[in-house]
């Protein structure tokens, strides 16, 4: 046990230098770090109520999870059938989405991904999703508000951490056939319908992957179509 929380303390200590790093590489040869946008997600809806209060007004029976962790979210979903994916812990189906996407043949209301945070894997997650979503489902996606560049960083440097995956939602939103918003609760919560785009995005870098955060920072309200969560139900 004292060897194990030795291995996590010198884990913690690398992390610590390499983040140090970063920042100094950004601050010379990258982004400025510009500081908090100012989210604030107090007195906002979670993800378990905000899914749990749509499955049950749209009378969804059918649930997939991309990433359960440790079932913080997965054990408290009231659902018909519920599928949690994750290579680690949690969930029903132990492998990674890829994986689980190849073999699938079923269809899904509701699909939350949360998986790795990565652009790259969440766009890919996002396309793989829609693929098996029924006609009338909804896909969402977690950690869609960095907060500050830290927090988006890839590899992850931090505990509270969202990723790029707000990247993958501004692609969903340049597309005429997604229906995309963010909602604002719970680090935002992007959410995708598959039908008419009610509000086009456009913008002139076609490569997601290489989107700046300080483009985000200047122009997160655009982007991300942010929206209520009582505003939301109302787009059903």
């Amino acid at each position: 046990m004292i060897n194990y929380f030795n291995k996590k303390l010198s884990i913690l200590k690398v992390n610590k230098i390499y983040l140090k790093l970063v920042k100094i590489y950004f601050y010379f040869f990258g982004e400025k770090n510009m500081g908090d946008i100012g989210f604030n997600f107090d007195n906002k809806p979670s993800r378990i109520d905000i899914l749990n209060k749509i499955i049950a007004l749209q009378k969804y029976s059918k649930y997939l999870e991309i990433g359960t962790f440790k079932n913080e979210l997965f054990s408290k979903i009231i659902c018909e059938k519920k599928i949690g994916v994750d290579p680690y812990s949690g969930g029903t189906h132990r492998m990674t989405s890829d994986d689980f996407f190849k073999k699938n043949i079923e269809t899904f209301d509701c699909i939350f991904i949360d998986g790795l945070h990565h652009y790259s894997q969440v766009i890919k997650d996002i396309n793989n999703a829609l693929k098996v979503l029924n006609s009338n489902g909804v896909i969402l996606i977690h950690d869609c508000l960095p907060n500050n560049l830290t927090d988006q960083l890839v590899p992850r440097m931090t505990l509270n951490w969202n990723g790029d995956v707000w990247k993958a939602l501004v692609e969903c939103r340049t597309k005429s056939n997604l229906d995309c918003y963010t909602c604002y609760a719970d680090w935002g919560i992007g959410v995708i319908f598959k039908r008419k785009n009610s509000n086009l995005l456009t913008i002139e870098q076609k490569n997601f992957k290489k989107l700046k955060y300080n483009f985000f920072f200047n122009n997160y309200k655009k982007l991300m179509n942010i929206i209520e969560f009582d505003d939301l139900l109302k787009k059903f």
